[in-house]
C-alpha cells in the first residue's frame, strides 16, 4: 500500500503545527522553535525554493550548520516537491564536491558564511538560507511529490573507497518514518537526541520521526555529544528519554563514564544500528539500558532500517538477533543460486518491499549487479542484495552472522572476527574490543585484538587463557593491541582500517 501524493513527513509536521502550534517541535541551546512556529518557516523557505527550480526530481544539496536551520531547510526542499542531499559541512571540501557531483546537485542551500568555500565546490545556482526575503510566493507553487518521486540522496558509509549515490523515494520514506513511529512508541511526549552526524541517513531518523510523531527534538553541539560527561548532561538538561540512532561502539564508549551510564538507565528507548550488538551485550551492556533496547539492522540501500529486535532484559548474548521484518518489507535468505534457504541455514540476506532504492545515480551496472529482481515476488519486483549473512530461528527471527567479505578462514576454519571481541568483553577488565584480521608475508591469515581498558597488569598469556575457556584455537588473536581508546568513523562506527593502520606488521 503506498502513501498517497503529498503524504510526506511535513505534513505531519503541518497537522501538529494546527493542533499545537505552541509545542515545542526543537529544542537548542537559543530556546524552543514551536511547531507553528517551524511550519511557517519550512512553508516560507519551501515557496522561494519551488520559485527557483527546486520541485520533483531536482536534487538540492543543504549544506548547513547543524541545528533548527538545518531541519527547516531540509523539510523546505521536501515541501517544494523536491528532493535533498545533506552535506556535512566539516568534511574536506574535495570530499564534498564528490558528494555534490555524485549526488547530482541541481541546487545548493548553503549560508552566507559559507558561500564562499561551497560556492566552487557545488556546480549549481546558490541560494542563501539567511539572504531570502521575508515574504515568499504563495503557497500554490508547491508541487506535491509522487510516492515513487524521489525523496533524497544518500552516501553508502564507510571511511574507504568511493561512497555511492543511493537513490529514495517518498513513498519508501514516509512508510518508513511512520513504522519507526509507530513500532518505537513515539508521540507528542516523547524528547529524542538528534545524535546521527548531518549527511548520514540515520539523521533522517534521528530529526524527522519524532516530529512525525508530535515529538520534540533536541539539537546540540556535536562536540558535547561525544564527550561521555556532557552527553549525561545533555540528556538531564533537556529531559532527553529517546535515543532513536546510536552505534554499539558509542554504547559501550558511555558505559565506561558512571555519569553517563546512569543516564543510560534512565532513558525510555534507545535504538541501535550500525555494527553487531553482540559485543556489547556479551559485556553485560543490557542492564545499562534501563527501558528498552532495540536492534535495528538494514543498509542505506533499504531506507534505513529493514528488520528490528527488542532485545530482552536477559539476552542471549551467543546470537546477535536482528528480529524481523518492518512493516512492507520482505527478506529473502538465498542462497549463492537464489534460492531460499531453509530455516536454520545460513544465507545471504536479500531485502525487497517499499523501502528499496531506486538504485545509485549514475551507475546502471552497478545498480543492476545490486538490485535483482526478486524471484519469489510479484512482476517488476527486486531486491537489494545486502552482502550480509544470516540464518532463520525456529521463531522466525534473524540471526545476523556478520558480512561475507569479513568472514575468514584461518587454518580451514571460518572465522567471525565478532565472535572473538563477544568473548573480549567478557573479560572484567576489557571496556571496549576490536577484531581484525591480518596477513603477514607468508600469506597466513591472523587476528589481532585491539583492547581498551585498565590492563596494564594483565598479561597477553592472560587474555589468552580467559579467552580458551568459550573459543577453539583457530579464533585466538596472535596479538594483542593495547589502546586508550578505539578509534571511530565519522558515523559513530569502528574505524578497523584506522586501526589496521595504527600498529607495525609484526616480524614472522
Amino acid at each position: 500500500m503506498t502513501a498517497p501524493a503529498g503524504s510526506t513527513f511535513v505534513e505531519a509536521i503541518r497537522a501538529h503545527a494546527v493542533r499545537a502550534p505552541r509545542s515545542p517541535a526543537l529544542l537548542t541551546a537559543d530556546g524552543p522553535t514551536g511547531y507553528g512556529e517551524l511550519a511557517a518557516r519550512i512553508d516560507r523557505i519551501a515557496a522561494h525554493l519551488a520559485s527557483r527550480g527546486v520541485g520533483p526530481e531536482r536534487v538540492c544539496a543543504v549544506a548547513l550548520p547543524p541545528g533548527a536551520d538545518a531541519v527547516v531547510a531540509t523539510a523546505a526542499v521536501v515541501r517544494a516537491g523536491g528532493a535533498f542531499l545533506t552535506l556535512d559541512t566539516g568534511l574536506p571540501d574535495r570530499r564534498l564536491a564528490a558528494l555534490a557531483a555524485g549526488g547530482g546537485a541541481a541546487h545548493l542551500l548553503t549560508c552566507a558564511a559559507l558561500a564562499d568555500r561551497l560556492g566552487p565546490l557545488v556546480d549549481a545556482p546558490t541560494v542563501l538560507l539567511d539572504r531570502l526575503p521575508a515574504a515568499g510566493p504563495p503557497s500554490a507553487a508547491f508541487r506535491a511529490p509522487l510516492p515513487r518521486s524521489l525523496a533524497y540522496v544518500s552516501h553508502t558509509s564507510g571511511s574507504t573507497g568511493t561512497p555511492h549515490p543511493v537513490l529514495i523515494e517518498h513513498g519508501g520514506l514516509d512508510r518508513y518514518l511512520r513504522a519507526v513511529v509507530r513500532d518505537n512508541a513515539l508521540g507528542p511526549g516523547t524528547v529524542s537526541l538528534q545524535l546521527a552526524p548531518p549527511g548520514y541517513d540515520a539523521s533522517i531518523r534521528d530529526t524527522f520521526a519524532p516530529l512525525v510523531a508530535g515529538g520534540c527534538v533536541v539539537l546540540v553541539e556535536r562536540a558535547r555529544l561525544l564527550r561521555a560527561e556532557s552527553f549525561a548532561d545533555i540528556v538531564a538538561e533537556y529531559g532527553v528519554d529517546t535515543l532513536l540512532s546510536t552505534t554499539p561502539s558509542f554504547l559501550g564508549f558511555l558505559a565506561q563514564s558512571p555519569r553517563a551510564a546512569d543516564r543510560l538507565r534512565s532513558l525510555r528507548l534507545v535504538c541501535s544500528s550500525g555494527e553487531s550488538l553482540r559485543p556489547f551485550l556479551a559485556a553485560g551492556g543490557r542492564a545499562l539500558v534501563g527501558g528498552r533496547l532495540v536492534n535495528q539492522y538494514g543498509p542505506s540501500e533499504c531506507t534505513m532500517t529493514s528488520t528490528r529486535y527488542d532485545v530482552p532484559t536477559a539476552p542471549d548474548s551467543c546470537a546477535d538477533i536482528v528480529g524481523t521484518a518492518i512493516d512492507g518489507t520482505v527478506v529473502r535468505l538465498l542462497d549463492p543460486r537464489g534460492r531460499e534457504v531453509p530455516d536454520g541455514r545460513t544465507g545471504e540476506v536479500h531485502i525487497g518491499g517499499a523501502g528499496v532504492a531506486r538504485g545509485y545515480g549514475g551507475l546502471p551496472g552497478l545498480t543492476a549487479d545490486r538490485f535483482p529482481p526478486d524471484p519469489y515476488g510479484p512482476p517488476g519486483a527486486r531486491l537489494y542484495r545486502t552482502g550480509d549473512l544470516a540464518r532463520r530461528t525456529p521463531d522466525g527471527a534473524l540471526e545476523y552472522l556478520g558480512r561475507a567479505d569479513r568472514q575468514v578462514k584461518i587454518r580451514g576454519h571460518r572465522v567471525d572476527p565478532a565472535e572473538v571481541e563477544a568473548a573480549l568483553l567478557t573479560h572484567p577488565e576489557v571496556t571496549g574490543a576490536v577484531v581484525t584480521a591480518e596477513t603477514d608475508d607468508r600469506g597466513r591469515t591472523w587476528l589481532r585484538a585491539h583492547v581498551t581498558g585498565p590492563l596494564k597488569s594483565t598479561t597477553d598469556a592472560q587474555l589468552r587463557a580467559h579467552l580458551a575457556d568459550t573459543l577453539p584455537p583457530h579464533l585466538m588473536p596472535r596479538r594483542f593491541a593495547r589502546l586508550e581508546r578505539l578509534p571511530v568513523t565519522h558515523s559513530g562506527k569502528a574505524d578497523r582500517r584506522a586501526l589496521r593502520d595504527s600498529v607495525p606488521e609484526p616480524v614472522s
